[in-house]
């Protein structure tokens, strides 16, 4: 984890040092057919498609890494999974989720803000309780809708007596006012609250809609402010990031939430073209080592193009497209290396060794 979280950390340029840097923290399922793997279990998966919510397999708990590069004057936020840990039941998902975190932040102790986002699963004190071990740590992630919050306590009034702890009881649907505009895809409210998840930490509450007057309501908490971001909103590269201006600043925490996304991605990616959930190995320890071989080659193929400027090109390619580019280069010279070697004496002339060495070169600078 911290070998790739040092070299996703380098990539970020110095004129971007002070943007921050996010932690993603989700679960996938990995189904398997048959009771042979260690420690498989019937799991509750609410994304099935087998007919039933339940399903035969592994579930590994997962950090990724989302870090700001340079793509044509925009911040552009390169997203590399830092490992998979499979869940035992020895340890809820977010204790696990929790350990993780703790291995990666020595990584971190010169970044300004360093941010976990996360999902309403995670949103929960063995969770969010990390944010105080750490300065720089802090938290933004969906929460169940009925989460008990409180307004701030009343100002102290002089007379006896314990002074209250919290304001009254908040309801998303009548305490809060939504915004008279959409804010990208939704209209949103803000306000300082307390709850018990934070303690007695106070955080922001924000609640969306996507219809005004009669739409479902979601619930955010942040314990990031909007002082604390540095102002870099020009430089983003998608809306409506990009779009805000000083009347929606309170809102800017909210809309870091979208850089949780690319840990969906990723499972699809590599889920889909990299094999991650087709092992065969049986023992638990062999099974993490090789999702792991697995998600580092991925990580691999996404850092490359920023490192080695031989390739990139691929900045802006899929790491499916740059995958299948390189090893068609490295089929390619193989084959010729070993056609060389292997050519018959009576056809080996110094004239076409040089025309293959120099069809390698040529396939080498087109790489």
């Amino acid at each position: 984890m911290n070998v790739t979280a040092g070299m996703a950390l380098k990539l970020i340029p110095e004129k971007l040092s002070s943007q921050p840097v996010f932690l993603c923290i989700d679960d996938t399922m990995a189904p398997k057919f048959g009771k042979k793997f260690e420690d498989v279990s019937k799991l509750f998966d609410h994304a099935a498609h087998n007919g039933s919510n339940y399903l035969n397999g592994h579930c590994f708990v997962s950090v990724m890494l989302c870090v700001p590069v340079w793509n044509k004057n925009r911040i552009h936020y390169l997203s590399v999974p830092l490992g998979y840990r499979m869940w035992q039941k020895k340890e809820s998902k977010l204790e696990l989720a929790a350990s993780m975190v703790r291995q990666a932040m020595p990584e971190f102790s010169n970044k300004k803000n360093v941010i976990i986002l996360c999902d309403s699963w995670y949103v929960k004190k063995n969770l969010v309780s990390i944010v105080d071990e750490y300065e720089n740590l802090d938290l933004i992630g969906n929460a169940r809708s009925d989460s008990v919050i409180y307004d701030l306590p009343p100002q102290r009034t002089g007379k006896r007596g314990r002074p209250a702890l919290h304001g009254k009881k908040l309801s998303i649907q009548d305490d809060f006012t939504l915004s008279d505009e959409k804010i990208g895809d939704y209209y949103m409210a803000v306000r300082h609250v307390l709850t018990n998840i934070f303690g007695k930490r106070t955080v922001l509450a924000y609640v969306t809609s996507a219809d005004k007057a009669a739409g479902s309501r979601r619930l955010f908490f942040s314990t990031v402010f909007p002082e604390q971001l540095q102002v870099f909103c020009a430089w983003q590269e998608k809306s409506p990031l990009n779009q805000t201006g000083s009347s929606r600043m309170q809102f800017i925490p909210l809309m870091l939430y979208a850089f949780r996304w690319p840990i969906e991605v990723s499972y699809y990616e590599q889920k889909t073209f990299w094999s991650l959930c087709s092992y065969m190995v049986r023992s638990r320890k062999g099974i993490e080592m090789l999702v792991n071989l697995i998600n580092i080659s991925y990580c691999a193929m996404k850092l490359l193009p920023y490192q080695d400027k031989a390739f990139y090109k691929y900045q802006t390619e899929s790491v499916q497209e740059f995958r299948f580019a390189l090893s068609e280069q490295i089929r390619q010279q193989v084959f010729y290396a070993i056609f060389v070697e292997k050519v018959e004496t009576s056809i080996k002339s110094n004239a076409l060794i040089n025309a293959l060495k120099r069809l390698v070169q040529k396939q080498g600078h087109h790489l």
